[in-house]
């Protein structure tokens, strides 16, 4: 039994995955800057803190943060399945590559949280690296994404 996928999914589908990516682009950026104010929070005097505190910073980044990484997986995993669907495979190159590295860094920069919260000053410090890194392959990402979505076009329009 075969199962033919209308081309107006397989059209519209590719969109989905370069959209999403945007949208977590500014998540991430947001999730940083919420990741400051917690660290400003711990390092304050105790007005400031107490200030700080009051406009929980610390659960708006485990909301955003959970957020990102179930999405960030998601729209990986579909990502290559809407490539495979499309074309009947998967381009090995470095936007594949660095996505993937992408995924297995921001799973294992969730994993620092429970050592972060017992004190563990290794596990923030690892967290801050990563996903600063992070950010920045996001927007090299983003560039090489776009280049893949005008080929898309492109080959849409001819």
């Amino acid at each position: 039994m075969s199962f033919e996928i209308p081309e107006s999914v397989k059209v519209w589908s590719q969109f989905f995955h370069p959209v999403l990516m945007w949208v977590l682009l500014g998540a991430a950026l947001y999730s940083l800057y919420s990741g400051v104010q917690i660290t400003r929070t711990r390092t304050a005097d105790k007005e400031v803190r107490k200030e700080l505190v009051q406009k929980g910073f610390i659960l708006k980044h485990h909301y955003v943060g959970s957020a990102l990484l179930a999405l960030m997986v998601m729209g990986t995993v579909g990502g290559m399945a809407v490539t495979y669907m499309i074309d009947g495979k998967l381009y090995f190159g470095p936007h594949l590559l660095v996505g993937l590295g992408m995924t297995a860094m921001i799973a294992t920069s969730a994993a620092m949280v429970p050592f972060m919260q017992k004190g563990q000053d290794w596990a923030r410090y690892t967290h801050w690296v990563m996903n600063l890194t992070l950010l920045g392959l996001f927007g090299w990402q983003a560039v090489t994404g776009m280049q893949i979505v005008q080929k898309a076009v492109t080959k849409l329009l001819a």
